[in-house]
């Protein structure tokens, strides 16, 4: 990294870095405090607006509880995935060109490992946000999720955003 843009794309990876920071952090700082201080386990759903609650969901799958498995060895697969996929997209961060695609990579990296963290402490990761909307007398529910999985989701949304702008995310390898 030579001149004004080896500044700048050490300047990114370390915002990148700070993104994934914080993201992991408030991620593991709010579990803790619902599991550990607030003990959501015994106090059930809480209600906080109209259409989002705090609830207690254990999480033994991937991404939206898809491929449920509470067995070790499939734990330890997922452990596996999880990190490969994180060192993928550490090195994709590394040669991240732009801004919006090294936070968005560090949002993405920080989610991860927080909920990684959570399979190791827990055996699961901890959801506990719930949005719903009653129609009539019917409710819909989306997926319980957690802060983790916002920032995944924010993550790929400023990578897909990013895609659009026309200027290469990473150096060819």
């Amino acid at each position: 990294m030579e001149g004004d843009g080896g500044h700048s794309l050490s300047l990114h990876l370390r915002y990148g870095v700070i993104a994934a920071i914080v993201t992991l952090v408030l991620d593991q700082a709010s579990k803790f405090w619902l599991v550990r201080v607030f003990d959501i386990a015994h106090r059930g759903t809480v209600e906080l607006t109209p259409f989002f609650d705090l609830v207690l969901a254990w999480n033994q799958g991937i991404s939206f509880g898809w491929f449920q498995n509470d067995g070790a060895g499939a734990q330890i697969v997922l452990m596996a995935i999880k990190a490969l996929a994180v060192v993928v997209l550490a090195v994709w961060m590394v040669r991240s060109r732009t801004l919006i695609a090294t936070v968005a990579l560090g949002l993405i990296i920080g989610g991860a490992i927080g909920n990684g963290i959570d399979r190791l402490v827990y055996g699961a990761v901890v959801d506990f946000a719930l949005l719903h909307a009653r129609i009539g007398e019917n409710t819909f529910n989306w997926y319980v999720f957690n802060l983790a999985d916002v920032a995944i989701v924010a993550g790929v949304m400023a990578l897909l955003y990013d895609s659009f702008r026309g200027k290469p995310a990473a150096k060819a390898p």
